[in-house]
């Protein structure tokens, strides 16, 4: 039973609280709260109880069904987010609200705790006394109950069948300041050139997102008003955008609508120099309204990002550019599973690091990949992980971003779904909490008459190259070929059932049969259909190299293998990855094991001021984090760490989307 907010209470006895109408506190009501008032189910109650009630019996409580979705309706725009509505005792309505909405559209931060049925919060409010939300997992996410949160901040909920509706009092921007204007009061946060302040009147959403990088105008040299511009020297400046619900008084939106920018900071090597900050008024580009809310475009430079905090008296959006934004955290999401951020050094460079610690003996781990039903197809991580009910996850292996077919194994429950590529780094393991990694190949064998052997060297693969390749109903109901005149055999019952002609690739698929697989022959494999006539029957040998990879029902290649038994081992070239891959700056991805068993999921993003980390300082960041077994993972914009419906290393609107990952469930053995 979930504690009474100190709001239902009268004296010491817990009270009945009437419902309370709705009442609209201003002259005229908006359009967004008339479409709130006009829906049919009746508003939670959230006002202040009538106090003059006679208590219930405590023997007899009265309870309403739960009710609970999936989406919720903002001040009159639609976002996706789960919620449950439970009745507690005496009619008490107690709302829950996932974790993950509730930060990225709403703005509120969480702070570091250590306790995992308890959230402190900070949202306009001081945060050394913080408000603490109750939390209670369920169906793959974190719920916080934010029914006294909602009362303090006077909104209005109601409920309208799989859509929660929240409408939040009208604030208004009262001003914007930037660069060495004066704050008042003064002496709050002193404010830098790469600092912006907006001042409200009371508090209200927010939320800050990262967009595309800015085309940046190139003029010819002066001496010749014909040639061509040269390319830039330096990264373009990335958009980011502050969006608040909000209105801005004119005068401001025409302060910043005056006449355009010009781009931010001419060099990279400036944006790095910490006296080189971003100048105020080439920092914000744009300020609008749009739909009542006020949306701040900034202008901010390549390994530079806004940290965004809140502070109450005066109710403060505090905007800073740097080069260093992340906060770091340290939080106890759930029993067994730890969010963890912080920069960690490597020489002089600095490099910002979200991970998930988890312990395997709490929760299991599982490949999840786009389309149950087939492995054709791309998604992002955050709506495959919703869709598999997992707590977290990250991106796994490799895929062809045209025709969206996997490039490495994936192996679930003791089922080859896709096979290994390449002698590629793989890492396997058991519902016990026992991981192995190493370099994975997998040799099956066809096994015919007259001791006939032919070699299956890709099995339900997107990577094409001469021979036999498998496919099974994992790989969906049809083949279609990926390469011109293919030879396919389908083999049923283990007997090869009938021969086909692949013909043009891309154009006739083929079925699978249920109760079998297609053989598909390549290149000089074509030849090798005549050993097997219609009616031969045939058996599959297969085995792992190394044989204790056989061991593990659960398996994700990736590559390359970066730290076995706590030692470096990197060998790109052996893996078959390009000069170009090796050297690439990039964002990374990677998932570990520590020597107390512990698994850890984790994403390295950009240096302070600079790019990503090569795969060598992606090692030696993983050891760092006491990995002592070490898998890179997909990486650059494939990078996508999950938890509890919310991505927690970027913004979801700059993530890829990818073909499959690695999902973290809670007790699902």
């Amino acid at each position: 039973m979930l504690k009474m907010p100190n709001w239902y209470r009268k004296k010491s006895y817990p009270v009945v609280t009437k419902p309370v109408e709705y009442q609209v506190f201003r002259a005229t009501a908006s359009p967004i709260i008339a479409t709130i008032l006009s829906l049919s189910p009746i508003w939670v109650a959230i006002a202040q109880p009538v106090p003059e009630i006679t208590p219930r019996s405590p023997a007899s409580p009265m309870r309403k069904a739960p009710s609970s979705g999936n989406q919720i309706s903002l001040n009159g725009r639609t976002i996706p987010g789960a919620w449950l509505v439970k009745s507690g005792t005496y009619d008490q309505q107690i709302i829950f609200l996932s974790d993950g909405v509730f930060r990225q559209a709403i703005g509120v931060d969480f702070l570091n705790s250590n306790n995992p049925d308890r959230q402190p919060i900070q949202w306009f409010s001081s945060a050394t006394s913080p408000l603490v939300l109750v939390t209670q997992l369920q169906s793959g996410y974190r719920y916080l109950d934010i029914t006294k949160f909602v009362q303090q901040a006077n909104w209005q909920l109601q409920t309208n069948g799989n859509t929660l509706v929240i409408v939040t009092p009208q604030a208004q921007i009262k001003n914007i300041i930037t660069g060495q204007q004066p704050l008042n009061p003064p002496g709050i946060n002193t404010i830098r050139e790469n600092r912006i302040a907006v001042d409200l009147d009371r508090p209200t959403p927010w939320i800050v997102r990262q967009g595309l990088p800015i085309k940046q105008v190139q003029t010819p040299p002066a001496d010749d008003p014909d040639a061509i511009a040269p390319k830039p020297a330096t990264l373009p400046n990335r958009e980011w955008t502050i969006t608040l619900d909000a209105i801005a008084d004119p005068a401001l939106i025409q302060r910043y609508t005056s006449a355009l920018q010009p781009p931010l900071l001419p060099s990279l090597i400036k944006q790095i120099l910490p006296e080189t900050r971003p100048t105020p008024d080439k920092l914000i580009q744009k300020v609008e309204v749009v739909n009542n809310q006020t949306i701040v475009s900034l202008s901010v430079p390549f390994g530079w990002s806004p940290r965004v905090n809140t502070i109450d008296n005066p109710h403060r959006l505090m905007v800073e550019i740097r080069p260093d934004a992340m906060v770091e955290r340290n939080i106890a999401w759930a029993n067994g599973l730890r969010w963890r951020q912080q920069f960690i050094s490597l020489g002089k460079e600095r490099f910002p690091v979200v991970w998930l610690e988890a312990n395997p003996r709490a929760v299991t781990l599982k490949p999840i990949w786009a389309t149950p039903e087939t492995l054709i197809g791309t998604a992002p991580l955050i709506q495959t992980a919703q869709k598999y009910l997992a707590l977290a996850a990250i991106n796994g292996g490799y895929f062809n971003r045209n025709n969206r077919l996997p490039l490495g194994a994936i192996r679930r429950d003791n089922q080859w779904i896709s096979g290994p590529i390449l002698n590629r780094g793989a890492i396997a393991w058991n519902n016990s909490g026992q991981f192995y990694v190493g370099r994975l190949t997998l040799q099956e064998t066809l096994v015919a008459p007259n001791n006939l052997r032919l070699p299956i060297l890709f099995l339900n693969s997107g990577y094409v190259q001469s021979g036999i390749a498998r496919y099974t109903p994992s790989w969906g109901t049809t083949y279609t070929p990926l390469t011109d005149n293919e030879t396919i055999l389908l083999v049923q019952k283990d007997e090869v059932s009938s021969q086909l002609a692949g013909g043009k690739a891309g154009q006739t698929p083929v079925p699978i049969p249920q109760d079998g697989y297609l053989l598909t022959l390549r290149g000089t494999a074509a030849t090798t259909a005549m050993q097997l006539p219609t009616g031969t029957k045939v058996t599959l040998t297969s085995a792992t190299t190394p044989a204790d990879f056989s061991r593990y029902p659960n398996i994700v290649g990736a590559g390359p293998l970066l730290i076995q038994n706590g030692q470096i081992v990197i060998d790109a070239k052996a893996e078959k990855f390009s000069n170009a891959f090796i050297a690439e700056k990039a964002i990374r991805s990677g998932i570990c094991t520590t020597a107390t068993g512990t698994l850890m999921i984790a994403a390295v993003h950009n240096r302070a001021g600079g790019a990503g980390p090569t795969l060598a300082e992606h090692a030696q960041l993983m050891k760092q984090l006491g990995c002592v077994n070490a898998l890179n993972l997909d990486g650059g914009s494939s990078t996508s760490l999950y938890l509890g419906g919310q991505l927690l290393d970027r913004s979801p609107n700059t993530a890829a989307r990818v073909h499959n990952g690695i999902g973290i469930f809670w007790q699902q053995r």
